[in-house]
């Protein structure tokens, strides 16, 4: 069914157009709100990236809000993933939601340029693109600084992991990986639509998390001395069982 509609993308996510790498990756950021909005929400869980309400905006027209006029580099769009896994790691409570998505990819665009890229915007500029006031931009950019003990950086190799992931897993079917063989395309297939059949928490025992697996070769540096850096998904699941084993009887 997808063959006819199917768009393939290059094999280096440097080359890929940038609003594809959008709709990769809010579809993954989507996938994990819908699981994680039904986590109850408890006070000791509440971060300054919590909104008071939900935006009404979605998070595919956030990233493109952000792309056009900020004219973000696309490996500041994948380093948003990879700090997502950081501060999952480092703060187990806390959920990309559809209450904390928004402000968290804001932070994470303005502090990613502001280290990594050659040309950025200011501040001002961010917080009008976002949404929000400028010295609450100022407040999320210091909260996201220490969340990621100010490790702005990771390799090349592991924001292409990233990307290859979600083309591999992308729940829509529509993308496919220039040079993948036809098995691999089929299997990843199965895979996606065993994930979209199953509860997410069914998909942690079944299946290998939805993307960047960060394995030996970066848990070191970020870390410390552990064999495999907890993804999204499993933090997710993880905060889950923490928010039920809270319950009273």
């Amino acid at each position: 069914m997808h063959s006819s509609t199917r768009v393939i993308l290059p094999a280096a996510f440097e080359v890929a157009e940038i609003d594809d790498l959008a709709l990769l990756i809010a579809n993954m950021l989507e996938r994990l709100i819908a699981h994680n909005d039904k986590i109850p929400l408890l006070p000791e869980s509440l971060t300054r990236f919590h909104s008071r309400t939900v935006p009404n905006i979605s998070v595919l027209d956030y990233l493109r809000r952000i792309i056009k006029w900020t004219k973000v580099e696309k490996s500041c769009l994948l380093l948003t993933l990879h700090y997502v896994d950081q501060i999952c790691a480092r703060m187990p409570l806390f959920t990309l939601s559809s209450l904390t998505c928004h402000r968290f990819i804001i932070a994470s665009i303005t502090v990613c340029s502001k280290g990594l890229c050659d040309s950025f915007c200011t501040n001002a500029l961010y917080a009008r693109v976002g949404g929000i006031p400028v010295p609450e931009l100022n407040i999320l950019e210091r909260e996201f600084l220490h969340a990621i003990d100010w490790r702005l950086m990771c390799t090349r190799e592991v924001l292409q992991e990233y990307y290859i992931n979600l083309i591999r897993t992308d729940s829509s079917g529509r993308f496919g990986l220039e040079g993948a063989l036809e098995s691999e395309v089929e299997d990843s297939d199965m895979d996606s639509l065993s994930s979209r059949s199953a509860s997410p928490m069914d998909a942690q025992v079944r299946h290998r998390p939805s993307f960047s697996l960060l394995g030996n070769r970066e848990s070191s540096s970020v870390l410390g001395d552990t064999s495999t850096l907890p993804t999204i998904e499993q933090n997710m699941a993880f905060a889950a069982l923490q928010h039920s084993l809270k319950k009273p009887p």
